[in-house]
């Protein structure tokens, strides 16, 4: 039997999965499905058959707003085109992490925590970075507060990494201190 090999899945294919809706970090079904490798439609099951493990604060369907506005962002298939019947469910990152207790393959066990580190990662570099926050407050501000795809964020990140801060050159405090001769 061959063994799958999760540690290939780049953290940047997972960030990409990642999208800004009702003020929350989701990732789709379908994303998921396929990080997972299992149909969409076993995923959904498996949800739909443990539904108690998935309350509101971590598992949502979106409403048809907010999946016109993310189709238009992640280029998925129209309607009437092969395109998915159902709403997406969304997964918040306690979401992902019921999904490991409800789908046990090893692979989807492995993921999980992948992606929960990217998670985790992902809420470190926000944290750590006022300059950030405040761009990103900017951004909802701006933008449709129903739906947003994380990657703007990231392109806003990647920016503020590339600028190189200019050293700031202080003032001294307190009394100058002789020189020696």
């Amino acid at each position: 039997m061959a063994k799958t090999n999760t540690s290939i899945i780049p953290e940047e294919k997972i960030m990409s999965h990642i999208y800004f809706i009702r003020g929350q970090k989701i990732m789709l079904d379908n994303d998921l499905a396929e990080l997972y490798g299992v149909e969409t439609k076993r995923l959904k099951e498996q949800v739909k058959r443990n539904i108690a493990r998935f309350p509101k604060q971590y598992m949502f369907e979106l409403t048809e707003k907010e999946f016109a506005s993310l189709r238009s962002q992640i280029a998925t298939s129209k309607n009437g085109r092969g395109g998915t019947r159902y709403l997406p469910m969304a997964f918040t990152e306690h979401g992902v992490l019921q999904l490991s207790n409800v789908l046990t393959s090893q692979r989807a066990i492995k993921v999980s925590f992948k992606i929960i580190d990217v998670f985790v990662k992902l809420r470190q570099i926000l944290s750590d970075n006022t300059e950030l926050r405040l761009l990103i407050e900017e951004l909802r501000k701006k933008s449709d507060n129903n739906s947003k795809n994380i990657e703007l964020v990231f392109h806003y990140l990647d920016e503020l990494l590339e600028k190189k801060e200019k050293p700031r050159t202080r003032k001294p405090i307190g009394y100058p201190t002789p020189k020696k001769k």
